[in-house]
């Protein structure tokens, strides 16, 4: 029989076979399986337990990383620490990249809108410059248009008459005064709506009658310039003239047309209301015929003139004696014309004993809601005459 290995030879199996054992699969060491009988299998059982102890589990794949292992060993590290250093590094770098980019786009987008808020800021702003350029130089147009339409009229006749400087003041002082009424009006709108007091109410009353008298004055100075243009109407707009009275508005009608805006009235009110609306009436009734007798004497004084011409003899020249008749003719004629003044300055006066009278009967808060029609009324005329003039034309 043969006898067990002495540990001498059980020493250099273990330093034989360490490497392998701590290289095998799961832990599992390599044994050489011998074929001879006892002996292989002794020496198989006094290495197993040596084996368990020394060799630790291995989680290294010996196909893949076994040179990779065998160096790590070597020089006393261990394989399992340096992976997860490796990937935790990688893991933590590649989610950074997005965030990155995830910042960068919110900050352009953050640009991009504060840029869009100031073109739009100066956009606005843009606009409102254009519309007070446009509302400026639509007022110019509407005083040049005023003017022009003048002097083509009187240029169209074929008389190189210069416009008198009584007139030309007249256009520059009404257009002065249009603009003063619509700021007196937009004061009036503001102060009914604020609910102003009844002092304030009348203070704004009394200037606006005080703004009317002023007009009243200049109409007086420029038909004394020139009756004609005044009558004509030629420094109102279209619309104004088709509503045109001897170079104004009735006074009669216009009561007619802001009695509901002054409601409700007292009875009283009411009857002096009413008993205003009619004197009104019958002195226009009295200047309208005025008017149409002295249109006849004019006509009845060139006929004459006329008649006289046509029944001197055949001789070339007129006699002396109807030579005088024509001029004393045309004397009464320009006589007629002259009178063409005073009819405009009674149909102002009635006009403005209207208004005065109207601010007596009424309240302040009433005259004041008469005065802010009276405006608004004159505004829409205005309006209306623009809208007019810048209709579609079809070409001819």
């Amino acid at each position: 029989m043969t006898s067990a290995p002495t540990p001498a030879a059980m020493g250099i199996y273990e330093r034989r076979h360490q490497t392998p054992l701590a290289t095998g699969v799961w832990g599992e060491p390599f044994i050489r399986q011998d074929s001879g009988g006892s002996n292989g299998a002794a020496m198989q059982a006094a290495a197993l337990p040596a084996a368990m102890v020394v060799s630790p589990p291995s989680l290294v794949e010996p196909k893949f990383e076994s040179q990779l292992a065998l160096q790590h060993v070597e020089d006393g590290d261990s394989p399992l620490e340096e992976a997860p250093m490796q990937s935790s590094d990688s893991f933590d770098h590649e989610p950074s990249k997005p965030r990155d980019k995830i910042q960068r786009r919110l900050a352009q987008n953050r640009e991009a809108a504060r840029k869009s808020r100031l073109r739009k800021k100066a956009y606005i702003q843009n606009l409102e410059t254009s519309r007070m350029k446009l509302a400026q130089l639509e007022q110019e147009i509407t005083r040049a248009r005023q003017q022009g339409v003048y002097i083509s009229s009187r240029n169209s006749t074929g008389l190189s008459a210069a416009i008198d400087s009584g007139v030309a003041t007249f256009e520059l002082e009404y257009a002065s005064w249009v603009e003063e009424q619509s700021k007196q009006t937009a004061e009036l709108r503001a102060a009914l709506q604020a609910n102003a007091s009844e002092l304030q109410l009348r203070i704004l009353v009394e200037a606006g009658l005080a703004h009317y008298d002023k007009l009243f004055r200049a109409k007086s100075a420029a038909a004394k310039a020139d009756v004609f243009f005044v009558m004509s109407g030629m420094w109102r707009t279209a619309v104004e003239r088709f509503f045109l009275w001897i170079a104004g508005f009735r006074p009669s009608e216009l009561l007619k047309i802001l009695s509901p805006q002054l409601e409700p009235m007292t009875e009283q009110q009411a009857t002096a209301v009413h008993g205003l609306q009619q004197k009104a009436r019958q002195v226009e009734d009295a200047l309208s015929q005025g008017m149409e007798k002295l249109q006849q004497t004019l006509a009845d004084s060139l006929l004459m003139a006329a008649v006289v011409t046509s029944s001197g003899d055949a001789s070339p020249e007129p006699s002396a004696a109807a030579s005088g008749c024509y001029m004393a003719q045309m004397a009464s004629a320009m006589g007629s014309l002259e009178a063409l003044v005073g009819f405009v300055d009674h149909a102002d006066h009635l006009r403005q004993e209207t208004l005065q009278n109207m601010y007596k009967i009424l309240t302040a808060r009433q005259a004041a809601r008469g005065l802010l029609a009276l405006g608004d009324y004159c505004q829409r005329l205005r309006a209306l005459s623009s809208l007019w003039a810048a209709r579609p034309r079809e070409p001819t």
